[in-house]
């Protein structure tokens, strides 16, 4: 559960990085730059969502000391 916690933050990084790319190349017009963004918005939901299940499950567990 962990590696796909991490993939699905790796993955919004990348759709933001892409939304960046998309803002330059395109100079604002098209709806790449938007796709890609609403992609990120879709991924960091899914990590607090998943992030959350797993809390209350019990298959993750909160570090109190650092």
């Amino acid at each position: 559960m962990k590696l796909f916690l991490g993939a699905l933050v790796i993955a919004a990084i990348i759709s933001l990085f892409s939304g960046l790319v998309f803002l330059i190349k395109d100079a604002g017009e098209g709806d790449r730059l938007i796709k890609a963004l609403w992609y990120r918005l879709g991924f960091s939901i899914a990590v607090l969502v998943l992030i959350v299940v797993l809390v209350s499950t019990g298959h993750l567990t909160l570090n109190a000391q650092p």
